[in-house]
C-alpha cells in the first residue's frame, strides 16, 4: 500500500479508495460486521436522546446511515451531513427511504478539518468510523468544537483493538486476513479493506484520543466500550 503519512496525499488517498468502494459500502458493512453496525449506529444516537430537536451535525457522513439513524430516532431533528466524498454522500442520498426522513437530512460536500459551518451550530456531532480518516486529528476535533453550540455533545464511535485474551487473536485475523478477502473481491479493491485493517491497527489508543479530546477544548470526556471492544464510542462536552 502506498505511503500516506503526509496529510494531502492521504486525504487523496481516503477520498479515492471510499470513492471506489461507495456503490458496495453499505452492503459490506453489513455483511462483514454480521449487521452488529446498526446496533452500534443505534447505541450512539441514543447518547443524543437530550437533543430531539434543532441541528445536528453527522460528519464523516459516508453514504448516510448514521444520518437516518439519528432522523429516525427524533422526528423534529434536522441533520446536516457532511463529508468530503463526493461519491458516497451521491450513494446514500439515491438510497434515502421516501419518507419524513428524508426532507431532514441534507448532504453536504465538504471537509472534516475545515467544517462549512459557522461556529455554534449544531447540538450535537457525531463521528462514525471516520476519526481515522482525517489526515490531522486534532484539528477536526478542534472544528467539532467549534461548530457545536455551548453544551452541545460530541459522539465519536469509532473502532477500537480489544483486549480480551481470546477475543483478540480471533479479531486480528478476521481483520487482517478474512476482511480484506472477502472485501476485495466483492467492492474489486482490496487495497481500500487493507487501508482500514491497517489504519485500526496505527489508531491511537483510547486514552490518546480522550486526551486530545480535552486538547480541543471538550469537557466531561469518556469511552463507552462495545462488543468486547471492537469499537468504542467517545464522549465530550462543550462546556
Amino acid at each position: 500500500m502506498q505511503n500516506i503519512e503526509a496529510p494531502e496525499a492521504k486525504k487523496k488517498f481516503v477520498r479515492e479508495k471510499f470513492s471506489s468502494i461507495s456503490k458496495k459500502y453499505d452492503l459490506l458493512n453489513s455483511l462483514l460486521s454480521f449487521q452488529i453496525d446498526r446496533y452500534w449506529r443505534w447505541k450512539t444516537t441514543r447518547l443524543l436522546r437530550e437533543f430531539p430537536d434543532g441541528a445536528v451535525l453527522d460528519l464523516c457522513a459516508g453514504t448516510l446511515p448514521l444520518s437516518l439513524e439519528l432522523a429516525r430516532q427524533a422526528s423534529a431533528r434536522q441533520v446536516v451531513s457532511i463529508d468530503f466524498c463526493e461519491d458516497m454522500l451521491s450513494a446514500g442520498k439515491k438510497a434515502l427511504p421516501r419518507d419524513q426522513r428524508k426532507d431532514r437530512i441534507t448532504p453536504v460536500c465538504g471537509d472534516g478539518e475545515e467544517i462549512p459551518a459557522a461556529t455554534n451550530s449544531f447540538w450535537g456531532c457525531t463521528v462514525a468510523f471516520g476519526v481515522r480518516n482525517l489526515a490531522q486529528t486534532l484539528k477536526g476535533l478542534k472544528e467539532m468544537h467549534r461548530v457545536l453550540k455551548p453544551s452541545g455533545k460530541l459522539l465519536i464511535l469509532e473502532f477500537s483493538r480489544p483486549t480480551n485474551p481470546i477475543v483478540k487473536p480471533v479479531y486480528t485475523f478476521y481483520l487482517n486476513k478474512v476482511l480484506p478477502a472477502v472485501a476485495g473481491l466483492v467492492s474489486g479493491d482490496k487495497e481500500a479493506y487493507e487501508y482500514l485493517a491497517s489504519s485500526i491497527a496505527a489508531f491511537y489508543e483510547p486514552e490518546e484520543l480522550l486526551s486530545m479530546m480535552r486538547e480541543a477544548g471538550f469537557t466531561e470526556v469518556q469511552r463507552k466500550p462495545l462488543t468486547f471492544g471492537i469499537v468504542s464510542i467517545y464522549i465530550g462536552i462543550k462546556s
